[in-house]
């Protein structure tokens, strides 16, 4: 018997990685947290509130950890709890199979590189379809927290660094979770890559910008809407992932002002912190 618990943080979009496989992300300070307790037997069962997690996602990530035979003679138990809401854009998914694999690779396979546990994230993401690109650049500011500008098709970070604490991300969560037509987001594929090369620059903001006005324009939110959040003190602020969740990064003193522009939206307003933190895992 043995039972470990592994901390992991969301993330919010800089540049959308599905046009070119190309992507950026930030840290956030919404966390999942997965407690894994196994004993003799076999099976997975997954406890948790919330009702619209994907059980395909977590048995394939604990298929890819453990070997067949761990998995025959195991029971395990996965507890999750999670801050970050599902289905937005705001990186739940890999948060949760990053936290389970992290969680189960210290019981099973101590020995594990941070960039395996990761990708039994990112290729179980793939397996259950609750991804098209595994996510990696959501993966890895979920993981390492920071800033990181990633090739998704490489599996490789090309820019990480950490993000300056006086900021916070003001997120706004529609009512309407509609989302809309992903396959079209290749259609401005230069503009994606273009934000993309900024952002490997350093140039964060200014990618995240681009990539707001760009994706608003596909995915069926109003391209005002970042105008206005950047006219009332925002750094920058974009749709998150496929949307339909709108992220704007700002300093502490203008939350009020920034807050003032989604208020007048349907849907509820997240205040988060950044992350730097790396995910933890403890033995329990």
């Amino acid at each position: 018997m043995a039972k470990s618990k592994a901390i992991v943080h969301g993330a919010v979009s800089l540049v959308n990685a599905i046009a070119n496989k190309k992507g950026a992300t930030l840290g956030i300070a919404l966390k999942v947290e997965a407690i894994v307790e196994t004993k003799p037997g076999k099976g997975i069962t997954i406890q948790s509130k919330n009702k619209t997690l994907s059980s395909r996602l977590i048995n394939k990530t604990v298929e890819k950890i453990l070997t067949k035979k761990e998995l025959e003679q195991n029971k395990i138990t996965i507890t999750l709890e999670s801050e970050i809401p599902t289905g937005y854009g705001l990186k739940s998914s890999s948060a949760i199979s990053s936290a389970i694999a992290l969680a189960c690779a210290k019981i099973f396979k101590p020995e594990l590189t941070d960039q395996k546990i990761l990708l039994a994230g990112v290729q179980a993401s793939i397996e259950s379809k609750v991804s098209i690109t595994g996510a990696y650049d959501d993966a890895c500011s979920c993981y390492f927290g920071g800033f990181n500008v990633t090739d998704n098709a490489k599996k490789q970070i090309v820019r990480s660094e950490k993000i300056p604490t006086n900021l916070i991300a003001i997120i706004f969560v529609p009512k309407n979770r509609k989302r809309g037509n992903l396959k079209k987001l290749k259609v401005l594929s230069a503009v994606f890559y273009n934000a993309w090369k900024l952002a490997k620059n350093a140039n964060y903001w200014q990618a995240m910008i681009i990539n707001g006005l760009a994706t608003s324009t596909i995915l069926n939110s109003d391209p005002k809407i970042i105008t206005n959040l950047l006219e009332k003190g925002a750094v920058a602020a974009s749709i998150s992932g496929n949307g339909p969740a709108i992220a704007a990064i700002a300093k502490k003193e203008d939350e009020q002002n920034v807050k003032k522009v989604f208020s007048s939206l349907d849907g509820n307003i997240i205040v988060s912190k950044i992350n730097n933190k790396k995910a933890e895992v403890y033995e329990l």
